[in-house]
């Protein structure tokens, strides 16, 4: 199927709802392997989106679920919001994927 790159619309209404709080809660990064059944776009809910299409990549040392995204930073660049987290490293990971998504693992609704 496809991956495109873009933010979830669930997680815009979510975020103004209160759902996510980007630097409290655990945010994590899951990869998406290569040439996934399902399709990923601003349409995507959450993770189970993954999970339930078994597209999460799988391979050596690398853990269902992903791993989370440390050191988040929320500013303001003019009139856009940003949040930077520290970099992420799959280190000595082997697996083949085509994209990833973020999550909030906090949430009930991940």
């Amino acid at each position: 199927m496809a991956i495109t790159t873009a933010m979830c619309n669930s997680f815009k209404t979510e975020l103004l709802g209160g759902v996510h709080d980007l630097d409290t809660h655990t945010i994590k990064i899951a990869l998406i392997k290569a040439s996934p059944s399902g399709t990923y776009n601003a349409a995507t809910t959450n993770y189970s989106n993954v999970t339930d299409n078994s597209d999460e990549a799988s391979g050596t040392n690398y853990s269902a679920g992903g791993q989370n995204l440390d050191s988040a930073s929320i500013s303001l660049s003019g009139t856009t919001a940003i949040v930077d987290f520290a970099d992420e490293v799959f280190s000595t990971v082997t697996v083949s994927t085509d994209g990833c998504i973020i999550y909030n693992s906090s949430a009930s609704n991940k």
